[in-house]
């Protein structure tokens, strides 16, 4: 079960963000879940703002493409829970970069990474990893989650 593997990892999903505009954090279609993008928030705040490779460094930026992969996990586990998820279908990461930065898949390897350590073969996914001007709230990075569940 995925949630056991979670707990092997010591990874406790987060409280599900709050949306910061009009939309809810995921939804369910037929046998799959998609999520809204999802900041890096911890604890209700965003740990960092700016730009990619101006106000935050690539490697920072990885670690808050994690959190936001967890974030849309959580938003996955409060609508279906974790252990309903047979596969994650496909990533994809938004990374607000300054005009010089091309490293859009190394950071969203944070997200893609910790998806493979948690969900193992069936974390192997389809990824978008995309270079912006901005994100909401001036977030460095935004995850969304496709994923496929066991029953219809």
């Amino acid at each position: 079960m995925i949630s056991d593997r979670l707990a092997e990892l010591g990874i406790a999903l987060p409280a599900v963000a709050a949306p910061v505009a009009s939309y809810v954090p995921a939804v369910r279609v037929g046998n799959q879940v998609w999520t809204s993008g999802q900041l890096p928030f911890v604890e209700g705040a965003l740990p960092a703002t700016g730009q990619v490779g101006r106000e935050v460094s690539p490697e920072e930026a990885a670690g808050y493409a994690r959190t936001a992969a967890l974030n849309a996990l959580a938003a996955i586990d409060a609508l279906v829970g974790i252990d309903n998820v047979a596969r994650v279908v496909k990533v994809v990461g938004f990374v607000s970069s300054a005009p010089d930065f091309h490293g859009q898949p190394q950071v969203i390897n944070g997200a893609s990474e910790v998806i493979g350590e948690i969900f193992g073969e069936a974390g192997v996914h389809a990824r978008s990893a995309v270079g912006v001007a901005e994100l909401p709230l001036d977030a460095p990075v935004e995850v969304e989650v496709i994923a496929e569940l066991t029953a219809p």
